[in-house]
């Protein structure tokens, strides 16, 4: 897994190691980086030499890293202008040295550029771009290079203006991000957690770390972990000459209705892709459930299902008094369990948090938003690592957070964060998919955070997998997960 840290983590880094540097040293192995990848992209738009760069520099340290790398470029033949939001302000070795290769000030920008290096505000900003900046910044679509495309915009290690530790971006009155949106964001030394989760991810583009020599001066506990295909591979049961059907494990599945049977056949597909030997169905979508997935062993109850290694509840479930009986005798089982959709609700209404506390084995709960809304009276807010951890630690549970950037946070204050998410996803019947997949994994033995960062990372590849074929429904994703699966290997 890849560690993010907090903008605090990174200052005190940056502190130590630049007390064992020559001064100004650490910027300029940051600038040559961020040089570097500039120069790659301008290569695929017909080279670094003639190339138009736009710097826009703020005042602090990473407009003097925007303006080095310009002063690299220019020197490798690109006609780089700086535009100063700060002139009286502006980084003056980083000024010199532009002015030095060849690079221009100039007092408006250009009306066109092949690429734009966003330098304004680095991670010591807050409170979203000032007004002539957010104007700046929501110009940069406008511009195009000498091939007539957009031009390639680089945010400087974070895109100006978004809430660098939370990943949330304040908007304007007309519903603006008051932000860059960049192609391309460079970071330097570390990952912060705007470039993961909340809505700064997405206008972070694609995220390139630059080695800068950080590591090593990193101290304590990283604000979140990204998953990584390795990770998910590693954690995959292995079957073995001796493997048979109950070795691997038996998910039951308590979910779906006679009102909603779609939701008990999708749960159990989800079931059926994961790496159990046998899935149990409970419930009175038993005929739809046999008729599509005859390789089930179904009944009506949870109690007459026979032993499992784990539960999957709620999706589907309805939250009349049948439906709580279930879910109570799915909570009384001494095995993991994952509760989702109508589970949730059964919580709140039915008052059976408590339940939950208290319980030895496991627990993982799935909500999105407007569920977590109703578990914790409010929504998850700016900061959605925060909400997610707040949520486990209250219900004594792995909470999955579902969103374009999937939160995984645990009782005991470690949160991770899935990179595969796809807005396809956002379409009725995917969240059971997933409570299926995510049963199976428990059952299969994968500690709880494992099992649910897993889901959601083959979750959201297999989105990815369904959408090439035109629009999404929840039975492409289930089908999708299979090829998945199979490349995981």
């Amino acid at each position: 897994m890849r560690p993010v840290w907090r903008v605090a983590d990174v200052r005190a880094a940056e502190a130590g190691l630049m007390a064992t540097l020559p001064p100004g040293a650490l910027m300029q192995r940051a600038a040559a980086g961020l040089a570097r990848r500039c120069a790659l992209l301008l290569g695929d738009r017909g080279g670094v030499y003639g190339a138009r760069v736009l710097v826009l520099a703020g005042s602090g340290d990473n407009g003097g890293d925007a303006l080095f790398a310009g002063a690299h470029l220019a020197r490798r033949g690109a006609a780089v202008t700086a535009l100063l939001l700060s002139p009286g302000r502006a980084h003056a070795e980083g000024l010199a040295a532009l002015r030095a290769a060849g690079g221009r000030v100039v007092d408006r920008p250009p009306a066109g550029a092949d690429l734009v290096l966003d330098g304004i505000v680095g991670i010591g900003g807050t409170g979203g771009l000032r007004e002539t900046a957010e104007q700046l910044a929501a110009s940069l679509a406008g511009r195009l290079g000498r091939d007539g495309t957009r031009a390639t915009v680089v945010a400087v290690d974070v895109p100006s203006g978004v809430a660098v530790d939370t990943g949330h971006v304040p908007l304007t009155d007309a519903g603006r991000p008051r932000a860059v949106r960049a192609d391309v964001t460079v970071a330097f030394g570390a990952l912060k957690p705007a470039l993961v989760v909340g809505p700064a991810a997405e206008l972070a583009g694609e995220v390139e770390l630059v080695d800068i020599g950080l590591t090593p001066w990193l101290r304590g506990a990283p604000a979140l972990r990204v998953i990584e295909q390795k990770d998910v591979a590693g954690w995959w049961p292995a079957l073995g000459a001796s493997s048979e059907k109950y070795t691997r494990g038996v998910v039951g599945v308590a979910t779906g209705s006679a009102t909603y049977p779609g939701a008990a056949v999708l749960s159990v597909a989800g079931a059926l892709a994961g790496p159990t030997g046998l899935v149990r169905y409970a419930g009175s979508a038993k005929g739809e459930v046999l008729r599509q997935h005859p390789s089930v062993i179904a009944t009506c109850r949870v109690a007459d299902a026979g032993r499992v290694q784990a539960w999957v509840c709620g999706s589907g479930l309805g939250t009349g008094e049948e439906s709580a009986a279930e879910l109570r005798a799915v909570l009384a089982a001494p095995v993991p369990v994952v509760l989702d959709a109508d589970a949730l609700t059964l919580l709140v209404d039915g008052k059976l948090a408590d339940r939950l506390r208290g319980r030895d084995a496991p627990i993982v709960v799935t909500p999105h938003d407007r569920e977590y809304a109703r578990l914790c009276g409010e929504m998850p807010g700016e900061d959605r690592v925060a909400a997610a951890l707040r949520l486990a630690a209250w219900m004594n549970a792995v909470v999955l957070l579902k969103g374009d950037r999937t939160v995984i946070g645990t009782p005991d204050g470690r949160a991770y964060v899935n990179p595969t998410g796809t807005p396809v996803l956002a379409t009725g019947g995917t969240g059971d998919v997933l409570a299926g997949l995510l049963g199976s994994l428990l059952a299969a033995g994968l500690a709880p955070e494992r099992a649910a960062a897993a889901a959601a990372y083959l979750h959201g590849l297999a989105g990815r997998e369904a959408a090439r074929g035109g629009p999404v429904t929840a039975p492409d994703v289930a089908a999708a997960l299979r090829p998945v699966l199979a490349r995981l290997g």
